[in-house]
């Protein structure tokens, strides 16, 4: 259940909301005026969501590029994958 807390808490509060974003790897959503205003999460927390946008990005444009056939067969990439690293995927 997502932690709901006035912008008064970020002053009045500020270590028990690091604590709970901390603890349980949830953000806490601050309002202003009763309106929602911000979100606080952890460092850990934003640099994961960045990296899921970012990933999601670049398989969105892999796939734009497929369907204008600019895409590498898997098997090429996977034989590229086998020299570069020095592994089979034959199993």
């Amino acid at each position: 259940m997502p932690m709901i807390r006035p912008s008064s808490d970020l002053r009045n509060k500020y270590n028990e909301i690091s604590e709970f974003c901390n603890q349980y790897q949830e953000p806490v959503f601050i309002t202003k005026n009763g309106t929602g205003d911000l979100v606080i999460m952890t460092n850990a927390q934003y640099e994961q969501l960045c990296g899921k946008a970012e990933l999601h990005g670049l398989l969105n444009q892999g796939l734009e590029e497929m369907k204008i056939g600019q895409g590498r067969l898997a098997s090429d990439v996977f034989a590229d994958l086998e020299t570069r690293f020095g592994f089979s995927t034959n199993v």
